[in-house]
């Protein structure tokens, strides 16, 4: 990215950077513009602004957009076939039925959570939330209670995944605008978002079932089909009936038996410790431990870099639960083929709001809102959730909500001295929390819920918003509370 000198002042700078946020909410909530063409426009307006040469404005968008899709385009992508592969095989049905013996009846709200933490790994909110619906329909008819018992621990686990882990694109975006290292955010990601999911998902889901008798819809009482079930017509050999509320279909093709749950979980668990290798080799050798230049060291560090670990569980997974079940290549490509269509939104979302924090960082506002926040005491961590919240409240998308924050907060991090790695990962955690809390009308996934649930605006309100609410500030205030010790 060039080196531009802000031409500005820091009350300039600033009215700029609060006029592009609020007209970038105009454009995406009033005027209903795709958030991926409003942030390039506003990218591209804010550069004009804050006089970054003319000749520079184009390089210095390019600049931000490419960065951040260097690693951000390749870590959806892989999460997204990988999810792919897993929804298709059944590995979601295995996982729940596997989970609920284990842990017995009366214990079936945490099955399904766990279920859902492992399956939400790589596997996107929405369509986590839609392969499982059947499964939790199902439990909730035939144990009985309220439908809340089962769907919020259900619902918030897939939140909590998608906000706090990744490779989930918002907090992916995050790390590579904040500059953290993607496995520490993984690593803090498990460690803040699972004690968060049993607080503010699991027990009040529980609390919520007991308060609110919500009926199990009689939309899956025969047959269970969601969206995600119709058939895809790429996919050769399959056929439109639906066998069971895990997706099997029958027909003229007959679809193998689900993988073993030994195999799933292991198949959710390889890229977590070929990333785990990658962290803690780089610690190890950075406290002297174990020989840096090391060719053991150097190919474990290579293997564990997230990109490489997605590639290798992929590679593994089309083939343990595509070819080695009596899938074809061909209906294996056109699996994982069908997983990038819904993705490429997200990814130039991402990328766009990369550009925008490029441009933020070239024209200085980054290096004005610190001393800002520096002269009013304000530490970056507790801004960064601040302005996740307002923007989480004002347009809705946890996703954007995280990437906008984040490419607010790269500059004032940027220019913030003393932040260590640890800090960095922390940021982006804070940054997690704030674009997850008071999901409402403006919120897809407020109305997924609502719709699926079949509950009336109000309900959904004192459900479904207050729990996203907890699990955002709980899992910032722990943020904020390891920031302190760490």
């Amino acid at each position: 990215m060039p080196e531009v000198e802000p031409v500005l002042s820091a009350g300039p700078l600033l009215l700029i950077a609060a006029a592009a946020v609020g007209v970038l909410l105009f454009l995406i909530m009033k005027l209903k513009l795709h958030a991926f063409l409003a942030l390039v426009l506003i990218s591209l307006l804010v550069a004009l602004a804050t006089r970054i040469p003319i000749e520079d404005v184009v390089t210095t968008l390019t600049s931000g957009f490419g960065t951040t899709l260097a690693s951000v385009a390749l870590l959806v992508g892989l999460g997204a076939m990988l999810g792919r592969l897993l929804e298709h095989s059944g590995g979601a049905q295995v996982l729940a039925d596997s989970l609920i013996g284990r842990f017995g009846e009366k214990r079936a709200p945490l099955a399904l959570g766990v279920a859902a933490l492992l399956f939400g790994f790589p596997i996107f909110f929405d369509a986590g939330l839609v392969v499982f619906l059947p499964i939790v329909f199902t439990v909730a008819r035939r144990l009985g209670g309220s439908l809340l018992t089962y769907g919020l621990p259900t619902a918030g686990a897939f939140a909590v995944m998608h906000a706090f882990v990744p490779p989930h694109p918002g907090p992916v975006a995050a790390a590579e605008l904040i500059g953290a290292d993607i496995g520490l955010v993984l690593v803090f990601g498990l460690v803040i978002g699972l004690p968060t999911w049993y607080l503010g998902g699991y027990l009040f889901g529980l609390w919520a079932g007991r308060r609110y008798d919500v009926a199990v819809p009689d939309i899956t009482a025969d047959e269970p089909r969601t969206a995600d079930d119709e058939p895809d017509p790429s996919v050769e050999g399959t056929s439109p009936a639906i066998a069971s509320a895990g997706g099997q279909r029958t027909g003229t093709a007959t679809r193998p038996a689900p993988p073993r749950f030994g195999t799933v979980v292991g198949i959710l668990l390889l890229p977590l410790v070929l990333i785990f290798l990658n962290t803690g080799l780089s610690t190890l050798a950075t406290a002297g431990a174990v020989d840096e230049g090391s060719l053991l060291v150097r190919t474990g560090q290579l293997v564990g870099a997230t990109p490489v670990a997605l590639l290798v569980t992929v590679l593994v997974a089309m083939v343990v639960l595509g070819i080695r079940r009596g899938e074809s290549g061909a209906q294996v490509e056109s699996i994982v083929n069908s997983a990038l269509g819904p993705v490429c939104a997200i990814i130039l979302i991402t990328g766009a709001g990369g550009m925008f924090g490029g441009v933020l960082r070239a024209s200085g506002i980054g290096t004005a809102l610190a001393d800002v926040l520096g002269d009013i005491g304000l530490p970056v961590i507790v801004a960064a959730f601040v302005i996740s919240v307002l923007l989480r409240v004002a347009q809705g998308s946890a996703t954007v909500a995280l990437t906008t924050a984040a490419g607010l907060m790269a500059p004032v991090v940027e220019a913030t001295d003393g932040l260590s790695s640890v800090d960095l990962a922390l940021i982006v955690i804070a940054i997690a929390g704030g674009a997850t809390v008071l999901s409402h009308v403006n919120d897809s996934g407020f109305w997924l819920v609502s719709r699926f649930f079949q509950m009336d605006e109000k309900t959904t309100l004192k459900t479904w918003t207050v729990m996203e609410t907890l699990l955002g500030t709980i899992g910032f205030v722990l943020a904020l509370v390891l920031g302190f010790f760490l």
